[in-house]
C-alpha cells in the first residue's frame, strides 16, 4: 500500500521510487499485485506520469486515511509512554485554582516532570494509555482503581483586599455563577440570606468569576479550591461574614497496583501530601 500511496500522491512510477529507496519495478509489481487482488485498474498513463482511475481514487481515499490512523496511533505511544509524562483529567476551575500551584511545586522536587492537564471530563476512565490521573467532585468507583479524598469542599466569599466594600452589605455588589443561581441550594440561600446585596454581573464559567473577583468588581461566591492559590497568594481575602457552605468532595484515583512510570506515583502521593498539609 505504501508503493500505491507514493505513485498517487506524485501520480508518477519513478518518484515513488526514488522517495521510498525503491527500484521503479518493485513499485510496479507492488501495483499490479494489488490490481490483481481487486480485481480493477488502479492507473492510467498520462503523458510521462500516471493518474488514478476512479477505483483508483477511491482506493487512494481510504488509504490515506488509514495511513493517518497508523501515524496518530504512533504520535499517541510516544507522547503517552514518555516516561516523564503524567496525565490528569480534572475540572478546569479546580486546574486553576489549586492544582496548577501544587504542580510548580512538585516541579522543583521532580525537575523531568511533564504534566498532561485535561479538563475534558468525559475522559475520566483511567487506563494504562491515556489517563494516570483523575481529581473529581466523586469517587469513579471503577474496579481496579485506588482512590482517595482529597478534601471537601466549601461555598466562600471572597474579594479584592483593595475592594472599597469588603462585605455582605447593600453597598457592595456581588459576582455570582449563573448555575449556582439556578442551583436547588445556592441560590435559594443567597436570596434567603442575602437578597439586600445586589449582583452586578453572572457568569458562566468560574474562571471568570474569579478572575473579575481579582479585578476588583465585586465580591465572588465561589467554592474554595477554585480560589485557594488566589487566597494564599493575597491576590484575594474571605469575607467573614459569610458562612461557607459544603458543597461536597474532591477525590484523587489512579489504577492500582505498580504504575506505567514511577512519576505517576510520586505524583499522586504528591498532591495528597499537599492537600493535607493545606487542609482545604
Amino acid at each position: 500500500m505504501i508503493g500505491f500511496e507514493a505513485a498517487a500522491r506524485l501520480n508518477n512510477y519513478s518518484r515513488a521510487a526514488e522517495e521510498l529507496n525503491l527500484s521503479q519495478s518493485a513499485i510496479s509489481h507492488q501495483i499490479l499485485q494489488l490490481e490483481s487482488q481487486i480485481g480493477q485498474t488502479l492507473f492510467r498513463r498520462k503523458g510521462r506520469g500516471v493518474e488514478l482511475t476512479v477505483a483508483g481514487k477511491l482506493l487512494y481515499e481510504s488509504v490515506v486515511r488509514s495511513l493517518d490512523i497508523i501515524s496518530n496511533g504512533v504520535n499517541r505511544i510516544e507522547t503517552y509512554l514518555n516516561s516523564n509524562l503524567v496525565t490528569i483529567v480534572c475540572p478546569a476551575p479546580f486546574a486553576q485554582g489549586w492544582l496548577q500551584p501544587q504542580l510548580s511545586k512538585l516541579r522543583l522536587v521532580f525537575p523531568s516532570l511533564v504534566p498532561l492537564i485535561s479538563t475534558d471530563e468525559t475522559a475520566r476512565y483511567i487506563d494504562e494509555v491515556d489517563v494516570d490521573i483523575v481529581i473529581g467532585t466523586r469517587a469513579l468507583q471503577q474496579k481496579g482503581v485506588q482512590e482517595h479524598l482529597l478534601f471537601k469542599d466549601e461555598l466562600v466569599a471572597v474579594c479584592a483586599p483593595s475592594y472599597p466594600n469588603p462585605g455582605l452589605t447593600a453597598a457592595a455588589g456581588l459576582l455570582m455563577l449563573e448555575q449556582d443561581m439556578m442551583g436547588e441550594v445556592i441560590g435559594p440561600h443567597m436570596r434567603s440570606h442575602y437578597a439586600h446585596v445586589p449582583t452586578v454581573a453572572i457568569y458562566d464559567d468560574q474562571r471568570l468569576l474569579v478572575d473579575a473577583a481579582i479585578r476588583n468588581m465585586g465580591v465572588a461566591v465561589v467554592k474554595r479550591t477554585s480560589v485557594v492559590d488566589a487566597l494564599q497568594s493575597g491576590r484575594l481575602t474571605q469575607l467573614e461574614d459569610f458562612k461557607p457552605i459544603s458543597m461536597g468532595e474532591i477525590w484523587i484515583s489512579r489504577a492500582e497496583g505498580a504504575p506505567r512510570v514511577a512519576l505517576i506515583q510520586d505524583v499522586y502521593d504528591g498532591l495528597l501530601a499537599q492537600a493535607n498539609a493545606q487542609s482545604v
